[in-house]
């Protein structure tokens, strides 16, 4: 369970599409004090993933090789098929014209924005897919002592490091920040593809691999 939380945990911190949205918000007027509205709103939504799921099962894993445990690996093999399924479709669409995307209009007030709308938008960015694999991970979790609250914890932050870290950082270093997520921008804008593609054919493949494994053995 600690591997693939792990796995997933850094996944989810290093999704380039969430992490574009956010370098948007932290150089605007305001930027720390939204960047920060924006990190607690992605913590608190990790955290009401994690609660759920473990309330869910009663803090009483489902035993191996039961119908819910099925079930559980079931799902992450889905989940990982669709994280496979995306990762072809971009590869497929590698080397053809992209016509060119609208921002989303939240973009073009991002100045005015206000705290409350940007701790709002963090759970609406977060690959959902990836969270919804996390979530049927914790389903193994028995919290019987401070290792296992540990490792749910970990799992959080893992999954939220990076934005913590650019939020720090700009707080920390404010005119340094600006060319570090300049250049962290064009890299984003010239590697997403190549990010998103790697990525997901290895959490998917591992989702799908891991799973089987566990329901043959």
């Amino acid at each position: 369970m600690v591997l693939n939380l792990l796995l997933i945990g850094l996944a989810v911190t290093l999704d380039p599409l969430p992490l574009t949205a956010f370098i948007i918000v932290l150089p605007a007027k305001g930027g720390v004090r939204k960047g920060a509205a924006f990190v607690f709103g992605w913590l608190v939504s990790l955290a009401i993933v994690v609660t759920i799921t473990v309330l869910a099962t009663g803090n009483n894993p489902p035993k191996p090789s039961t119908a819910p445990s099925l079930a559980a690996l079931a799902v992450k093999i889905a989940l990982g098929a669709v994280l496979v399924v995306i990762a072809v479709r971009h590869i497929r669409a590698r080397g053809r014209p992209k016509p060119p995307k609208k921002p989303p209009k939240w973009q073009e007030h991002v100045d005015s924005m206000s705290p409350w709308f940007a701790m709002a938008l963090a759970p609406t960015l977060q690959p959902w897919a990836l969270i919804a694999a996390g979530a049927a991970t914790v389903v193994e979790a028995k919290l019987s002592g401070p290792a296992s609250f540990l490792a749910l914890f970990l799992y959080c932050v893992l999954a939220s490091a990076s934005y913590l870290f650019l939020e720090i950082y700009t707080a920390v270093q404010p005119a340094k920040s600006q060319a570090l997520m300049g250049r962290f921008r064009t890299w984003v804008d010239t590697h997403t593809d190549q990010v998103i593609i790697v990525g997901s054919l290895l959490i998917g493949f591992w989702l799908i691999g891991d799973s089987i494994y566990l329901i043959v053995t």
